[in-house]
């Protein structure tokens, strides 16, 4: 088990994506033909890396660290770091994550 999967929940979602903000996140909001936000998404490069945290739903968080060479954010080959599951346990986790690699 990794420290970050050890970390209880801190963030509940609202402070989790404040604190995503604060540390440079840059958001989307990727919508369906009747305008329907489908997700919130945001991305973040730092150092050789990119972070993408993608949240469908309150239950349904993903978060991913890549290899700044990655073509594809959005679907990468490679990561170094991903977890799925509960937002508040996800942005906790990526929020523990060390800036560089």
């Amino acid at each position: 088990m990794s420290s970050a999967e050890a970390v209880a929940p801190v963030f509940d979602i609202e402070t989790g994506l404040q604190e995503l903000v604060a540390r440079g996140y840059q958001f989307v909001h990727p919508a369906d033909e009747r305008g329907e936000v489908l997700a919130v998404v945001g991305v973040r490069v730092h150092d050789d890396v990119v972070d993408v945290v993608r949240l469908n739903a309150e239950d349904d968080v993903v978060a991913t660290r890549m290899p700044g060479s990655e073509e594809n954010i959005f679907e990468p080959e490679r990561w170094l770091w991903r977890r799925r599951g509960e937002g508040a346990q996800v942005l906790t986790e990526i929020l523990s994550l060390p800036d560089a690699c």
